[in-house]
């Protein structure tokens, strides 16, 4: 099953910092900076199954006009996706989460997304701005072409966002009352990762930072017991790293071990030696 990997650098509707649009860089050179191999826990190797397995796309050039970059997103993964492949976003803020959820919810019936963020971004507009990357699960849910959103790590709610929760019938867990588990999935799974899920302490380059979030062990433990699970993850983003905030590029390194771990899930276990 190949993946294939795509920046997506847009950050125009982000509410309080720019910033995100220069993750996708970032990240790449966390990648390649000789610093950490390509291998993964469960151990395999991706750097010899590049072109072969996953492939990167590079990163798109998108306008600053929101709903044409909404539209750009979404045509270009919806042409990334029609030969089967995965995807796998490096963004931007999470406002790319809502396009790219279009190109694969009209491929993959029934999606289940999984969602880890400090925020549940399920207002309905923030200070007048329906495209805000605090609103793109609200333009999710309010399309009706996703079976199941589950959010974890969550600690901002606010009583319009519960509302909201309660009005889509989104699986909220609160991190104060989270055990780390992971209720039980059925496939296909598209997981969604806004950095600041983690704990500021974690991850330092965001936008938001919000204390007492997850460990980058527990965030990654989550992901395993998504894997573990057996259902199929068809899509996926890691979104909201801000590398001007960052100090010595630690955000990057999580958002690159992240990656890693997503390529590896998304490729399939039969390919572990």
């Amino acid at each position: 099953m190949s993946v294939k990997m795509l920046g997506v650098p847009y950050d125009v509707h982000s509410s309080f910092l720019r910033g995100p649009a220069a993750a996708p860089q970032a990240v790449r050179d966390a990648l390649t900076c000789g610093s950490a191999n390509w291998c993964t826990e469960s151990g395999l190797d991706l750097e010899p199954l590049r072109d072969e397995s996953w492939f990167d796309l590079g990163d798109l050039v998108i306008p600053d006009h929101a709903p044409s970059a909404v539209g750009m997103i979404r045509n270009e993964v919806t042409a990334a996706i029609a030969d089967g492949s995965r995807i796998l976003s490096i963004g931007g803020d999470h406002l790319v989460t809502w396009p790219i959820v279009q190109a694969v919810s009209a491929v993959h019936d029934d999606i289940t997304i999984v969602h880890f963020d400090a925020h549940p971004d399920l207002y309905d507009e923030l200070d007048g701005d329906r495209y805000s990357h605090a609103c793109p699960f609200a333009r999710i849910m309010e399309e009706g072409r996703v079976a199941r959103l589950l959010q974890f790590g969550i600690r901002t709610m606010t009583p319009h966002q519960r509302d909201q929760a309660d009005r889509f019938g989104v699986e909220v867990h609160e991190l104060r009352d989270w055990d780390y588990r992971i209720p039980e999935l059925s496939g296909p799974v598209y997981i969604s990762i806004d950095v600041d899920a983690l704990d500021p302490a974690f991850a330092p380059g965001i936008s938001h930072n919000e204390p007492g979030g997850m460990t980058t062990r527990q965030l990654l433990d989550s992901l395993y017991q998504i894997d573990a699970s057996g259902v199929p993850v068809v899509g996926a983003d890691v979104v909201e790293i801000n590398p001007s905030r960052d100090v010595n590029d630690q955000t990057a390194m999580v958002g690159a071990k992240l990656i890693r771990e997503l390529l590896g899930m998304m490729i399939g276990k039969e390919l572990v030696q």
